[in-house]
């Protein structure tokens, strides 16, 4: 029987005062007991819309069942089967706009807590794992294929094309594989060894990884065919912020995200840090100034309150709670300098929809920090010819094929749509590993 109490289980946190002087996880995650109990508000629904909010069609009643009843490894399992980074997207999932967000439950009550679950078997599983749980080789087909970058995209396109029976060789730049989940987001988001042990399971299951390669005019696209390779997918994120295109923008104390969110822990970006951004990577990148040892911090953002910037909702009431100044309905029209040379505050207008500016403010600042928006790199598409950008300086590519200007060529995730979400990534990177299928398979 059902539990129908209204309200989910919350999530154990650090608490506040604690979290601002440590990089350690913030989100404790549910217990056994916990997670038991949270799974039997789950009313097992005939037709789950949960799953159809689901970018990678996780079986989602079918495992919460699972853990209502106590297997934890048939649950992880059941997950698994659908999505190769569990453990990270039940940390990262904007699952409140997703699975969440299409809950029966959430009509005159709270959802159920679908994202703290997926987590939580990923969790069980991951820490009781041997060597030896590896799922089964799948029979080989006997083609081979490349993917650039080892992000989200990049690992779903691999563990679905490995699935298929394909021989899958991923290529990064960085020295060690995660994209984005391994440099940029923080470690009070997402622990590194959780990345690397997600990683290592689709390791152990035959992807092999290439770190230090950089795909480019040296190491080229064209050079990957020529190494036998039958199709290339690129998943190689969004490594650039966008310029702001603003007065001021070169000034001592500017930064980007890219810059500060790889920072080791006790950098020091200044004492009054501003943030320009609406989305994961500002508040990150705001979360990440206090622990750097910033004083007072300033997200100013486009989004018209800070309910609705697009982030986790928890993430926003954390940031908050750590004592960032969210100023919504905003956006930097300059960066103004002092005597030093240096930044020394940020002119933040309010913009109408006819363009005029309103409610014009200065906030005293001695950094600020670019996170609205980013887009793929210029190496790739220069060193590849024939292959088609798009109009933000992303990879061109079909949105339900992945498949690129170039014969052969597929690319999705934040390549293509600039910064976005792990989810959007990894069900682009599948999408494609199934384009990629029909590609080699009709030649």
């Amino acid at each position: 029987m059902a539990n129908m109490r209204m309200d989910k289980n919350p999530m154990p946190e650090q608490d506040p005062a604690l979290r601002r002087g440590n990089f350690d996880e913030v989100a404790l995650g549910y217990d056994r007991e916990t997670a038991m109990d949270e799974a039997a508000r789950c009313l097992r629904c005939k037709v789950p819309k949960c799953v159809q909010g689901c970018p990678v069609s996780v079986p989602i009643p079918a495992f919460i069942a699972q853990v209502a009843a106590g297997d934890m490894e048939a649950a992880y399992a059941a997950v698994a089967a659908a999505n190769d980074l569990p453990a990270v997207c039940g940390r990262l999932c904007h699952q409140e706009d997703r699975c969440e967000g299409q809950c029966i439950r959430g009509i005159k009550g709270e959802s159920v807590a679908i994202g703290a679950l997926e987590r939580f078997v990923a969790d069980w599983h991951l820490a009781g794992r041997t060597a030896q749980d590896a799922p089964p080789a799948p029979e080989p087909n006997g083609h081979s294929v490349a993917v650039i970058g080892s992000g989200p995209a990049g690992l779903a396109c691999a563990g679905e094309l490995l699935r298929r029976g394909y021989d899958v060789t991923v290529f990064d730049a960085f020295r060690h594989p995660g994209g984005m989940l391994t440099h940029g987001v923080p470690s009070f988001r997402l622990p590194r060894a959780v990345v690397e042990k997600e990683i290592a399971r689709l390791e152990r299951a035959g992807v092999k990884i290439v770190t230090g390669v950089q795909i480019d005019e040296n190491r080229s696209i064209d050079s990957l065919f020529e190494e036998g390779f039958e199709a290339v997918f690129i998943g190689a994120g969004a490594g650039v912020n966008v310029p702001l295109n603003i007065p001021g923008e070169d000034l001592k104390g500017v930064y980007t995200a890219y810059q500060t969110l790889p920072l080791a822990e006790g950098v020091s970006l200044g004492k009054r840090v501003a943030v320009l951004g609406s989305g994961d990577m500002a508040l990150d990148a705001a979360r990440s100034a206090v622990r750097y040892g910033a004083e007072q911090v300033w997200l100013i953002c486009r989004a018209a309150a800070a309910e609705a910037l697009y982030a986790r909702k928890e993430d926003v009431a954390r940031a908050q709670a750590e004592g960032i100044e969210i100023l919504p309905d905003h956006e930097a029209a300059e960066i103004l300098a002092g005597p030093d040379g240096r930044v020394a505050g940020v002119r933040a207008v309010s913009v109408e929809p006819d363009g005029s500016q309103t409610d014009e403010r200065v906030i005293a600042v001695d950094t600020v920090v670019n996170a609205a928006s980013a887009s793929t790199g210029q190496r790739l598409l220069d060193s590849t010819p024939g292959l088609n950008a798009t109009a933000a300086g992303g990879v061109a590519a079909d949105a339900v094929t992945g498949a690129t200007s170039r014969v052969g060529v597929f690319a999705g995730g934040d390549a293509v749509t600039g910064a976005a979400t792990v989810i959007g990534a990894m069900a682009a990177g599948r999408r494609a590993a199934a384009g990629i299928d029909v590609y080699i398979n009709s030649r």
